[in-house]
């Protein structure tokens, strides 16, 4: 493994750590949704970095196809069209209420990687 998809690994794992952090104990209006939903998609651009060969662009835009993907199916109210509404894990994973708000989170997630990503390439380079 490269040692950029072992920082991306390093990154996904604390990422999902976070993420799993503020599913168990944070109550709130805020940090649960829309940090969660900012988190959940460097999580998975992060896993898509650790394990494929993609660069920012393509991972970036396989993620957030992914995360509108997953509320689209939220505002079909597809975990009821395959039985799993009831199903804690399916519910966690894919959320259960459609929210025009979480496309905007995805959206600043997904600003916030370009940036980070933009940042890591400048001081790649002055470090050469």
């Amino acid at each position: 493994m490269s040692s950029s998809r072992r920082v991306y690994l390093i990154a996904a794992i604390t990422l999902f750590a976070i993420e799993v952090l503020i599913a168990l104990f944070v109550r709130d209006n805020f940090i649960r949704p829309y940090i969660g939903d900012v988190l959940a998609v460097a999580l998975v651009y992060t896993a898509l970095r650790a394990a494929t060969p993609l660069k920012l662009i393509p991972a970036l835009a396989t993620t957030l196809a992914i995360a509108f993907a997953i509320e689209i199916a939220q505002a079909l109210n597809f975990l009821d069209a395959i039985g799993l509404r009831d199903n804690t894990i399916a519910r966690t994973i894919l959320g259960g209420v459609f929210d025009w708000f979480d496309l905007i989170a995805y959206g600043a997630g997904a600003i916030l990687i370009a940036a980070i990503e933009h940042i890591r390439k400048l001081r790649e380079r002055v470090g050469q």
